[in-house]
């Protein structure tokens, strides 16, 4: 993922906790605990030099999550605070988190300031069922997902006079159509038209629901159906807003 850091002409909304022209930032760091240990300080040293930073620059802190895992020398944070990009500028707000990475030999240290970041630009890898790809594109439309959408790409071929090409083409999202075999994958040609995204979304996002004996096909079906769609929009907000970051191999911490 490449974080961008140029500032975007935007709204400055009125953020609880904060003054007129306040915004909401958002930290997550990750350090080995070892070394996160300078001077004897432990995870709440590392929790409370974050906090320092913060507080120096007229900020306050909304909230503080922390990950230790036990017998993992290894330390998680997010954090949510409030700041006046008046008296702490987007890019001084960056080199001060970039000290403590460097004094804690952080392995992630990433600043987001919603109101003033670009927003993430995805891309979208859409199958022939359409449902979560609909639902994604409307609330999409509606502002509700925080997000720019580069273009989708699906191994299903969509007449232009369908709801899903028709509604591409009004709003300019390319739609990329590269039909896939055992043998060809196209992952070649996927990279490529997904290069400059931020990530890469999968529509359909599957879950689990209770069934009972009263279900039918139908209810079944669309029980499913909601699932996919909820969890699949919960799932692009809890990434635009730094809540899951990778743990080991194939592991993710999720705030």
């Amino acid at each position: 993922m490449v974080v961008l850091h140029r500032i975007a002409k935007r709204a400055v909304s009125m953020i609880p906790g904060g003054t007129a022209g306040s915004v909401l930032g958002v930290h997550v760091f990750h350090c080995p605990a070892e070394i996160g240990a300078v001077g004897g300080q432990d995870a709440v040293g590392i929790v409370a030099k974050l906090s320092e930073c913060i507080a120096s620059r007229g900020g306050n802190i909304h909230s503080v999550d922390v990950f230790v895992p036990e017998k993992k020398q290894v330390f998680y944070s997010r954090s949510e605070f409030v700041f006046d990009p008046a008296r702490w500028p987007r890019d001084v707000v960056d080199n001060d988190f970039n000290k403590i990475s460097k004094l804690f030999s952080a392995e992630k240290s990433v600043v987001r300031v919603p109101d003033l970041d670009p927003k993430f630009k995805i891309a979208v890898l859409a199958s022939k069922q359409e449902h979560c790809l609909v639902d994604l594109l409307y609330r999409w439309q509606e502002g509700r997902l925080p997000v720019d959408i580069s273009c989708v790409i699906s191994n299903h071929q969509r007449a232009p006079n369908t709801h899903v090409a028709l509604f591409l083409e009004r709003h300019g999202i390319p739609y990329h159509h590269l039909p896939t075999s055992a043998g060809n994958t196209r992952e070649a040609e996927i990279l490529e038209l997904v290069e400059d995204t931020d990530f890469l979304v999968l529509a359909r996002y599957m879950q689990v629901e209770r069934v009972s004996h009263r279900d039918t096909l139908k209810s079944f079906v669309q029980k499913s159906e909601n699932l996919e769609k909820q969890c699949l929009t919960q799932a692009i907000k809890s990434y635009c807003e730094l809540r899951v970051l990778p743990y080991q191999v194939n592991k993710t911490v999720v705030f």
